[in-house]
């Protein structure tokens, strides 16, 4: 079975996940395709890069992920295939991988260089589909393009430790269906820098909320945030709470939340994408 997944910023009201969908299938019938997702905000590559981080590893090794976020081949972003844990990635090199990649080190990438084997007029994606169906049918990385060593890295919104590692800030990346707020601070970093201590999550950067914004545990699931068998699951609806969620990341979140009646984190707690999520470490 060769899988290929796809994940763009088209939405679902056009038609173009229909027809890169059909061009794969005329490519090659016998693909499997499978949508990751088509909600990414328009040329939002960290979102996207979360996304694919967060849903790539739940496909068997040797699945093909095409990445249509800002696409366009240009002076700054040339596009590339890449052979990483297991998996293979076909996007334009604007830091998606980057972001995705991190201490993991490549098996291969290649700049992608078939572009003048296309008659007439065509599209950045209908290179993608060609790559990747020539991938999910056993062909090597070799074939479509030149081998490098290095692609472009991510240049924001990456998450920093203070010198004395009393503080660690990072930032939204992404908001889920639920209104959940992921943010860019990893449990290993967070383990590594917190070292045993006690914390407090600041949500307030600012100024919105005050100290009602503040979290001072990190659940493991959650549920956990009913604390007492002397109340039901119930009660504890809407309370805020954060935990390490399935990607690794920190997530804060509103328990049982509904967008569109109670609210959700990113609305009552005033998060959105690039806010600053803060973690000061209290030392004994």
């Amino acid at each position: 079975m060769s899988i290929i997944t796809l994940t763009t910023d088209y939405g679902w009201k056009d038609h173009f996940v229909g027809a890169l969908k059909g061009k794969i299938l005329s490519e090659y019938p016998e693909a499997t395709i499978v949508d990751l997702s088509h909600d990414i905000d328009p040329f939002n590559t960290a979102e996207a890069s979360y996304v694919i981080g967060a849903g790539y590893a739940s496909f068997p090794e040797g699945t093909v992920h095409l990445i249509g976020v800002d696409a366009e081949m240009n002076k700054e972003n040339r596009h590339v295939a890449i052979q990483w844990n297991g998996h293979y990635f076909v996007c334009a090199d604007n830091g998606i991988m980057g972001l995705v990649m991190q201490k993991i080190l490549p098996e291969k990438m290649v700049a992608i260089n078939i572009h003048d084997r296309f008659p007439g007029a065509f599209t950045d994606l209908d290179v993608f589909v060609k790559v990747a169906c020539h991938i999910a049918k056993g062909g090597t990385l070799n074939v479509v393009g030149k081998d490098i060593t290095e692609i472009k890295q991510p240049t924001e919104l990456q998450p920093v430790i203070t010198a004395d590692k009393n503080s660690l800030k990072g930032y939204v990346v992404y908001i889920d269906h639920f209104g959940n707020v992921v943010t860019n601070i990893s449990a290993q970093m967070f383990a590594e820098t917190a070292k045993g201590r006690n914390y407090e999550i600041i949500l307030n950067e600012r100024g919105r909320i005050g100290d009602r914004g503040n979290i001072r545990q990190i659940r493991t699931k959650y549920s956990d945030i009913a604390t007492s068998n002397a109340y039901p699951v119930k009660n504890y609806e809407g309370t805020k709470l954060a935990i390490f969620n399935e990607a690794g990341f920190l997530e804060i979140a509103v328990f049982r939340s509904n967008p569109n009646t109670v609210g959700t984190a990113s609305s009552l707690l005033g998060l959105g994408y690039r806010d600053v999520v803060t973690i000061n470490f209290i030392n004994p």
